[in-house]
């Protein structure tokens, strides 16, 4: 019975992306039965929606999506719809490896750098707790804090002062450091460590790091450690071959994930993953890209890697395997490649994103 597999196109370069990686995965092998949705501002336009309802409907009737990039506003107009996808879905887990391809240009190319960064998806400042500055109810939150028995105070009216809540539960925490100690487990990983800002975030990011410190007893094969984020962003760029896998809530991963993708290479090579009770949702780490949209000109790694950590949560162990070494062998060999992955970004033998596509097809 061939796969069950919702394709969410997206906009700007994301349909173009979303039929290399079809075409690479179609090519390992493996029987997908794909159900094209569309997403995103083009869809907006249209529909009135970002997100029509078919998109939600496919993606748990299948349980798996990969979705190529949506534009996210930024300040103004509808909210994220990857926000809105994890949230909807239950995805609670955003799993994000960062790993050197051999002839990816990088500063740390001779460490070999293979960190995993788990991140919390729905609670944190994403959970969208927030109150407009100027807006009656944010004068009343404000009110209602300054009138607490305590020394924190928000110092400035409600007329000029948004607010975010940051909500950090115990029952969130555990479930997301546990699915950190399973990848690790199930991965061969060897130490988990927990990021945070305990040290000023008291009852937020404390209650993540002791919660984190109980689970972790559970798993006494793996070590465990924890890092403030700062510190944490400053072990990375100077040690990162000492990391493993990295568990922390939401901003912080968000951050964290795009300096791990920084050491090893870029967004363009950065592959994720969003798991919980409602499915899986594959992505690239990267965004839509709208100013090359139609020009066949985006490198596609990321999203055909994407397809590749779908195929090993799909059971499809040995396809998955044979598409990575294939994306690997064509990075390495560094002739069909777009122009991000040549040493001279202007080379004039940089090939196309279906170019890539094909020769890793070749490949394969």
């Amino acid at each position: 019975m061939p796969h069950q597999v919702t394709l969410i196109t997206g906009d700007g370069v994301g349909p173009e992306l979303a039929e290399a990686a079809r075409k690479c995965i179609d090519a390992t092998g493996v029987a997908v039965e794909w159900d094209e949705q569309e997403a995103g501002v083009d869809v907006m336009e249209r529909l009135g929606t970002p997100i029509p309802d078919g998109v939600l409907d496919s993606v748990r009737r299948t349980g798996c999506a990969l979705k190529a990039p949506i534009t996210t506003p930024v300040g103004t107009g509808f909210r994220s719809i990857n926000v809105y996808l994890r949230q909807e879905l239950g995805l609670f887990a955003c799993i994000r490896p960062c790993k050197h391809y051999p002839g990816v240009r990088s500063f740390y190319r001779d460490v070999g750098v293979d960190l995993v960064i788990v991140r919390e998806n729905t609670e944190d400042l994403y959970a969208g707790v927030e109150f407009q500055a100027g807006r009656e109810e944010t004068c009343r939150l404000i009110d209602f804090v300054n009138d607490l028995p305590s020394d924190r105070k928000i110092q400035t009216p409600g007329q000029e002062t948004g607010v975010s809540i940051k909500p950090i539960s115990i029952s969130g925490t555990e479930r997301i450091v546990r699915c950190a100690f399973e990848y690790a487990r199930a991965n061969g990983r060897r130490k988990v460590s927990a990021v945070h800002k305990a040290n000023i975030m008291k009852y937020t990011d404390g209650l993540f790091l002791a919660t984190a410190q109980k689970v972790a007893k559970d798993y006494p094969d793996i070590e465990f450690e924890d890092r403030i984020v700062d510190n944490m962003c400053m072990q990375l760029t100077q040690k990162p071959e000492l990391y493993d896998v990295l568990v922390m809530p939401n901003l912080y991963g968000d951050i964290v994930s795009d300096l791990g993708a920084g050491l090893v290479g870029g967004l363009g090579v950065a592959p994720g993953m969003n798991i919980g009770p409602g499915g899986a949702v594959f992505e690239a780490t990267h965004g839509s890209a709208p100013k090359y949209k139609g020009q066949n000109r985006v490198n596609p790694t990321a999203l055909i890697l994407s397809g590749m950590l779908m195929l090993r949560h799909l059971g499809e162990t040995d396809a998955a395997d044979r598409l990575e070494k294939a994306v690997g062998a064509v990075i390495g060999e560094g002739r069909d490649v777009t122009y991000d992955l040549k040493p001279n970004r202007d080379d004039p033998t940089a090939v196309g994103t279906q170019e890539m596509a094909a020769a890793i097809c070749a490949r394969l």
